[in-house]
């Protein structure tokens, strides 16, 4: 998934100003931890290596692991039940890789990057990828239903997610992830940060179990932070949420479509996608809703608190389910220009916040779904 960051690179590379929920720390939303699958679940294959050409990541100059680096091999091998030697092996196979590093660092001090909803809804709600996600549903729309069906996610949201990941595959990322995890575990480039380090050794060590376990191919590649597949799975997410889509016995998020519809449908009512509500809800919020914007990834309001401070249902839109959902106000930013723009946001638009933290990009899914949907005659 993206990180929720000034630049959005994982499976399209783009440098844009995105936009975050006001208290949702950065990065991949798939960070947290996960236990080692069990001994019977399918496999994972992706990718073919890309050539590392930089220095160790996880050595001394000496050639021996960095003291860091051996304790957290010995933990990984102790708390999963692993060989120590391989893992040893892949930490010191792994290249430090000053791209990465660089991209995830933070902005220069005094360097203000200004938020702006329009500059990034343009850069994924335009022709070429409504194009292609119409391609892409039209090739796969027994797929898309069946999965819509099973889950209760919308055809049009599964598609839109994997068009704004990866622009339906096209770039699915060239990054070694052995190197690149191992790049930000041990050399976050923010060291004021120490828990987003923490969180890449998790995804680290969630990589190289996959790997051993013959689900993933040490050789992977994928995003500068480790994501992989057309929906930009993390490590923990491959691990918690993958499906095996085709029944092939294999999960194979790059080169199986069918895996990679399922589990983004999957990964959603996961975390939380109830079917049959909309992303948002039709309401007209008062002249000024900034009060009600609390921001977050949590929905803190009710349709009677709304409509105690003046909101009303859109004009010709019906009152359906949502009105007994928890809800929340929503707020796209023009920082430039010092203007906001509210929506009103079921817990399905938080669903999407926990593939990506940011209200720009869940936003963003819901308005090429909108596109998509419109040109398909849905």
């Amino acid at each position: 998934m993206f990180v929720c960051r000034r630049f959005v690179q994982i499976g399209t590379v783009f440098l844009v100003l995105t936009g975050c929920a006001s208290t949702a720390p950065s990065g991949p939303s798939q960070a947290s931890g996960a236990s080692v699958a069990p001994s019977g679940a399918t496999s994972t294959r992706i990718g073919p290596a890309k050539p590392a050409g930089e220095p160790p990541a996880a050595q001394t100059p000496a050639g021996t692991l960095r003291p860091e680096a051996q304790a957290f091999a010995a933990q990984l091998a102790a708390e999963r039940n692993l060989p120590l030697s391989p893992i040893v092996a892949a930490l010191t196979s792994a290249r430090y890789n000053a791209t990465v590093a660089r991209l995830i660092a933070p902005s220069p001090p005094g360097r203000k990057i200004w938020r702006s909803w329009k500059t990034y809804r343009s850069r994924f709600v335009e022709p070429k990828r409504i194009k292609w996600g119409v391609e892409f549903w039209q090739e796969n729309q027994s797929l898309l239903n069946q999965a819509a069906q099973r889950y209760g996610v919308p055809a049009s949201v599964i598609a839109s997610i994997i068009g704004v990941e990866t622009l339906y595959g096209r770039n699915v990322g060239n990054f070694r992830v052995l190197d690149a995890l191992t790049t930000l575990a041990f050399d976050y480039p923010d060291p004021s940060r120490p828990e987003r380090a923490d969180m890449f050794r998790g995804q680290l060590g969630d990589f190289i179990t996959l790997a051993l376990q013959n689900k993933l191919d040490m050789e992977a590649v994928g995003s500068y932070a480790g994501a992989m597949g057309l929906p930009q799975f993390m490590p923990g997410s491959i691990m918690r949420y993958a499906v095996d889509g085709d029944g092939d016995g294999h999960i194979d998020l790059t080169h199986s479509v069918n895996d990679a519809v399922m589990s983004v449908g999957n990964f959603l009512v996961e975390h939380g996608w109830l079917r049959g509500l909309p992303v948002f809800a039709p309401v007209m919020l008062p002249a000024d809703p900034s009060a009600l914007a609390t921001g977050g990834l949590e929905p803190t309001q009710t349709w009677k608190t709304l409509q105690a401070a003046g909101a009303r249902v859109s004009a010709g839109a019906s009152i359906e389910s949502w009105q007994d959902r928890p809800l929340g106000v929503v707020d796209l930013v023009e920082e430039a220009r010092g203007t906001v723009q509210y929506r009103t946001a079921t817990p399905n638009f938080f669903a999407l916040t926990q593939y990506n933290r940011s209200y720009f990009y869940a936003t963003a899914v819901a308005d090429l779904a909108a596109e998509l949907e419109a040109r398909m005659g849905r």
